[in-house]
């Protein structure tokens, strides 16, 4: 009979460090030996917490997914039922802020601190959302885009005025009420030779720079075409939508060329009616923002 050369378990010397006296694990690297100490307590109490609580995690939230959707939980909750219940706080907040808000007039809004400060922070997010492509987010316009922090208006800086014209639009053919201002294209329909726009240029420079001089040619040619819409002293008429020329703010670039280009071919400017597009708080709010940005009259 043959006998059983395995070493019975308990009969297997177990491997000491010499150093600390600690059973190793048998694994050698080099010499480097494992020694065989147990996990740190507070190890072993983190991990049976997250344990738990995954658990729990599982059993009260959607957490596990299924081939349709994902397990509801206990709790029932959800990020979409969380939006709607912040969303229904805010409305709620602004239901009590807004029947008043209808109510008011722009003067009363004006003198009231709290209704204030409510339509300025909606007609923020209002103009961020719907005008600040064109205006720039910080209102300052760009090229062709009138910059909203001056004092410079086509058509009038009261609130009245920022209100109709949002309301209505520039050459907005679709509205019936829209703002429409057209300026002649002196040169593209030959009403003017080349060299009649370069002097009434030099005199329109002439205007807002006083070290620039004019011919007496330019201030006539000036007089006869221009003042109708711009006035005598070339400082504009709202009610006409022609901007003021001596105030050196200029929409599409004040040199030379760009004066001149604007002579030749003239400009055409066009904003959208809002009041297709936006409700009448959302409009009243918008002008209110843009009154206060430092350029309302």
């Amino acid at each position: 009979m043959t006998k059983n050369k395995t070493q019975p378990k308990k009969d297997i010397k177990k491997d000491v460090d010499g150093l600390s006296g600690i059973e190793t694990t048998g694994h050698d690297w080099d010499g480097l030996k494992e020694l065989n100490n147990p996990l740190p307590r507070w190890w072993l109490w983190v991990w049976f917490v997250t344990i738990i609580w995954s658990i729990a995690y599982f059993v009260l939230y959607p957490a596990w997914p299924t081939i349709a959707n994902a397990t509801k939980g206990t709790l029932g909750y959800t990020q979409y039922k969380e939006l709607k219940e912040s969303q229904d706080e805010i409305e709620m907040r602004q239901a009590a802020y807004l029947e008043r808000f209808e109510k008011a007039s722009f003067e009363d809004v004006m003198n009231d601190p709290e209704l204030y400060a409510f339509a300025s922070a909606g007609g923020r997010t209002a103009f961020m959302d719907n005008c600040a492509t064109c205006h720039g987010t910080g209102a300052t316009g760009f090229e062709g885009y009138p910059n909203l922090q001056d004092d410079a208006w086509l058509w009038g800086g009261s609130i009245d005025d920022i209100y109709t014209t949002l309301k209505h639009g520039i050459r907005w053919d679709e509205d019936y009420d829209t703002r429409v201002s057209m300026m002649p294209a002196f040169g593209k329909d030959g009403i003017l030779t080349r060299d009649e726009i370069k002097s009434v240029v030099h005199y329109v420079m002439s205007l807002s720079d006083k070290s620039i001089h004019a011919d007496v040619a330019g201030e006539t040619i000036f007089m006869e075409n221009c003042a109708a819409c711009h006035a005598d002293d070339g400082k504009g008429l709202t009610d006409m939508g022609a901007p003021d020329l001596s105030d050196a703010i200029w929409l599409y670039g004040g040199d030379e060329h760009k004066l001149y280009e604007t002579v030749y071919y003239a400009r055409a400017g066009v904003m959208p009616a809002w009041q297709h597009r936006l409700d009448e708080n959302t409009l009243r709010q918008i002008s209110v923002y843009v009154h206060q940005l430092g350029g309302g009259e």
